[in-house]
């Protein structure tokens, strides 16, 4: 009988021996340096468990072999669940740190720049182009709901997601500035402020003549004067879907759409495209100016006039600089 207990007791020690060597292979595996020679960015995708990420680490050289992370998993790892999206691995990343970062879920950032002025038509088709987004956009987003910047976002985003978020930070930058507006404005609503905006920012790109060319519009408003905007009858004309690529005609200027400007008294139904926070704020904050005219100038901006024989010779001045671009003078 003491003999039987002597050997159980041998193997035990042995097995404990062996399970204690299996563990710290196990762990020094687990934590030691990867063979990973450069950052390298490595997707995941959704439902993959442990042992297809085992797999995915390996194949892409993240960790030596499947059977490291595994048993690290199970033995080493606080049991949170590690998570799909796109991910940054530096070099000789350890295979319980790439765990970590999979558990903490820190996905790689990706990024679009909505351009201010861009049309929700031109908008839509940026989006389907910008990779790592997934899902259609049904229906297309009205016309100026969406605000201009720079967004980030992870792989496997809908395009829906997107615009929603587009959509409320116009709305409450909007919501903002319309509550702090000037005093006097011939603009009753935050939608009318949306409308001018969006055509000040197609009539100039330059931030510091907005509020100038803002208050322009503000003044024939006052005075029931049309406002003839060149781009609303573009828009008028392609509903923003493309660029008219060509320049107006006299006819394009009569043109009877609920656009044009030139035909039509006050606002355009709708915004003409999506302005920035620059170009509300001009709306809501303009600078005093008796300015009814503005013209360009050839060097990108525009020269402005109080008077109509002054806007003449303006355009006058323009219209020679414009026959000299063209004669290569």
């Amino acid at each position: 009988m003491k003999r039987l207990i002597y050997i159980l007791s041998g193997l035990g020690l042995v097995g404990g021996l062996v399970a204690a060597g299996i563990g710290f292979w196990a762990y020094a595996g687990y934590t030691r340096p990867g063979p990973l020679e450069r950052d390298s960015v490595l997707i995941i995708e959704r439902g993959s468990g442990a042992s297809a990420i085992a797999r995915e680490l390996a194949r892409a050289a993240v960790i030596d072999n499947p059977l490291t992370l595994r048993l690290g998993v199970r033995l080493f790892s606080d049991p949170v669940p590690m998570k799909a999206g796109e991910y940054l691995f530096p070099a000789g990343v350890s295979a319980m740190n790439a765990v970590r970062i999979l558990q903490a879920g820190k996905t790689v950032m990706r990024r679009v720049t909505i351009a201010e002025g861009l049309s929700s038509a031109e908008v839509s088709a940026l989006l389907r182009r910008t990779e790592g987004l997934t899902g259609r956009l049904i229906p297309p987003p009205p016309e100026g709901s969406l605000l201009p910047e720079t967004y980030h976002f992870s792989f496997g985003d809908t395009r829906q997601d997107m615009i929603a978020r587009m959509n409320a930070a116009q709305a409450r930058l909007l919501s903002e500035l319309w509550s702090t507006r000037d005093e006097g404005l011939p603009i009753k609503t935050p939608r009318q402020a949306l409308i001018l905006a969006s055509i000040v920012e197609k009539e100039t790109g330059k931030k510091g003549e907005r509020a100038r060319v803002a208050a322009v519009f503000l003044n024939r408003i006052r005075k029931k004067m049309r406002l003839q905007s060149d781009p609303t009858v573009v828009y008028g004309l392609t509903l923003g879907q493309e660029p008219l690529g060509r320049s107006l005609t006299r006819t394009d200027l009569k043109s009877e759409t609920p656009y044009n400007t030139y035909v039509i008294r006050g606002l355009p139904p709708t915004p003409i495209a999506n302005p920035g926070r620059d170009a509300i704020r001009a709306v809501l904050f303009p600078v005093t100016s008796d300015d009814l005219y503005f013209v360009a100038d050839g060097t990108g901006g525009h020269v402005f006039a109080r008077t109509l024989d002054q806007h003449n010779r303006n355009v006058a001045r323009w219209r020679k600089i414009q026959r000299k671009m063209k004669s290569g003078g």
